[in-house]
């Protein structure tokens, strides 16, 4: 057992090592952070009810503290809501809570470039693209976007790379629309973003990028119509009128709530393309879960969803539609927060109520749409009044006072113990040595992969539990002097017997600590909830460290004639085996 722990050790500094994590993270009162004020916004001006408020609440708080060890906090000041995340930029935590995060599913009607021309500037003819293969869907994908050409002078067989920094979820660029630049010309083909191929035994349906409706062509000399090519079929005057005049670049359109019962003018993250779509076929309401993943054909992060209620059967028929299309309208676009963050072809009808959202994913990138997907849509409509960065509450001179309190507090229990049990304290002071050892590298990984963070509430859990820690060494010990005492056993045999009965007490005790942490933990949020998380923690290491560090050490030192034979120091000498345990004199009785 102790090579076990040993080895338990080693590959937990290993990891430690290759993900370059030496101290632990901080919370809001020890590292700072960002503070954000959200004001809601009704369509009648009103006063929001609490109830959307709660719920609101309830929501950020997931997106922001999802594992509820993160020590960040939520909560309603008025009618509004405060948002106090640690370590963290305001970029980052404005996105994270700022976002409506309702998907929605609509098929393209018409796209075209995001922007204009310069005055004066005349575009380059597109070249009709070759056909390159595209991705045939399994029945449980909503096809891959196609890669934009990003190269000048492309040679015939180059491949185009996506700007990978374009999206979170990747870039919403269809390779059936060419955006002309000056003395640019577009690639004579392009990749599928998601980098998947098609699937075997079936042919390749082609790319969206050969159909000539969807790349508006213009003769040199002549200025640019933004309706050449288009089909105007099916859309509403009114929605067509926006998609004449809509300018990306100045409105990109970021945090519009789409109605769903109408069509909606919007466009790429990165404002390069402007799509015209039709009413909604799949709401965010229709989403059971979502979650990132790694594609273990081509090796590349994508988000997967699964719908709940009627959004099966939604999903199949809008892609049934989209797949008896014609380019662009063979599209189904996935619009999040007001925004077309990716536009797949459609390649077959796609049945089961799953799908998958892929293109540039990175890591971070993949899991944070999951997380803003799976926590769902927000009821109310936020403003952002106010945006600070905070530092921390909690001075240098504060937190160094705290750790030396807990030093001064561990040291004492070390003298006690080496003091009362002499050399049997070795045991309980290396236990403890080796806990703080766990306690650490956990704290530190955990702060790594899982979001957790240290404020001074979990600092001081901590080192009370592994004060705590040091009952269960006394209850061991104490069942071995009794064994001892009685004098028929030799130290080896009390050792075996000692621990069977005392490691029932352990894990009593350490039960009770640790479904105390549990209840703690599911009932409280925020600060409450990490400290009941580090509590729980480690009550488990107790074990780990008695089962696997404290009983085998205890055994292998009773080979040592040291404590076999009972030495003065060693806390089990026959004089101190004798304590309070003398026979009474028997006084005879008179006839």
């Amino acid at each position: 057992m102790l090579l076990v722990l040993l080895a338990i050790i080693l590959a937990m500094g290993g990891a430690m090592l290759l993900n370059k994590a030496y101290t632990p993270e901080y919370g809001l009162d020890l590292a700072g952070g960002t503070t954000v004020t959200l004001q809601p916004v009704t369509p009648n001006g009103g006063a929001p009810s609490q109830e959307s408020l709660d719920l609101a609440v309830n929501i950020i708080r997931e997106r922001v503290n999802g594992s509820g060890i993160s020590d960040a906090e939520v909560a309603k000041s008025g009618d509004n809501i405060v948002i106090s995340v640690p370590g963290a930029g305001q970029e980052e935590v404005v996105k994270l809570v700022g976002t409506t995060a309702e998907l929605r599913f609509r098929q393209v009607l018409a796209i075209g470039a995001g922007s204009p021309p310069p005055p004066g500037q005349l575009p380059t003819q597109a070249p009709t693209p070759t056909p390159a293969p595209s991705p045939t869907e399994s029945g449980r994908k909503g096809g891959k976007d196609p890669k934009p050409a990003e190269s000048a002078t492309p040679k015939p067989s180059a491949t185009a790379a996506p700007d990978t920094g374009a999206s979170p979820a990747g870039r919403a660029l269809s390779s059936a629309l060419v955006n002309p630049s000056p003395g640019a010309s577009a690639a004579p083909s392009a990749e599928p973003s998601g980098g998947q191929s098609a699937a075997p035994g079936k042919s390749a349906a082609p790319d969206a990028s050969a159909a000539p409706s969807a790349v508006p062509t213009a003769p040199p000399g002549t200025p640019e119509d933004p309706m050449a090519g288009v089909d105007t079929s099916g859309i509403d005057p009114a929605a067509l009128k926006q998609f004449e005049t809509l300018d990306c670049a100045k409105n990109a359109g970021v945090g519009a709530q789409d109605a769903p019962d109408k069509q909606y003018v919007g466009c790429s993250q990165d404002g390069s393309t402007k799509f015209v779509l039709d009413k909604a076929a799949v709401t965010g309401t229709s989403i059971d879960s979502a979650s990132s993943g790694v594609d273990q054909t081509t090796g590349e992060w994508l988000v997967q969803l699964a719908f709940k209620g009627q959004g099966p059967d939604q999903w199949s028929k809008v892609t049934t539609t989209a797949f008896n299309s014609q380019a662009p309208r063979n599209q189904v676009a996935m619009v999040l927060d007001g925004v077309v963050i990716s536009a797949p072809v459609i390649q077959e009808p796609i049945t089961g109520g799953r799908a998958q959202i892929s293109g540039s994913f990175t890591q971070v990138t993949a899991d944070e749409l999951a997380n803003q997907l799976k926590y769902g849509a927000l009821p109310l409509k936020f403003e952002k009044s106010s945006i600070e960065e905070v530092s921390s509450t909690l001075g240098a001179d504060q937190l160094r006072g705290g750790l030396i309190a807990g030093a001064i507090g561990l040291l004492l229990v070390v003298v006690y113990s080496m003091l009362y049990y002499r050399g049997l304290g070795i045991v309980s002071v290396l236990s403890l040595v080796v806990a703080t050892i766990v306690t650490y590298q956990s704290v530190v990984l955990l702060g790594a992969f899982a979001g957790f963070r240290l404020s001074l509430p979990h600092i001081i859990g901590l080192i009370v539990s592994i004060g705590i820690t040091a009952d269960s060494f006394i209850v061991y010990f104490e069942r071995i002097r009794d064994e001892m005492k009685e004098g028929r056993r030799s130290l080896r045999t009390a050792i075996e017997v000692a621990w069977v009965r005392a490691r029932r007490t352990i894990l009593i005790a350490d039960a009770v600590m640790f479904i105390a942490a549990v209840v703690l933990y599911f009932l409280a949020v925020g600060g409450v909830a990490g400290f009941a998380f580090a509590m729980g923690l480690t009550t488990l290491i107790d074990i780990a460290v008695v089962f696997m560090f404290t009983k085998p050490f205890v055994a292998m030192l009773a080979r040592l004639k040291f404590f076999a034979k009972g030495h003065k120091l060693s806390g089990l000498d026959a004089e101190r085996m004798s304590e309070a345990h003398v026979a009474p004199k028997t006084v005879p009785q008179e006839a």
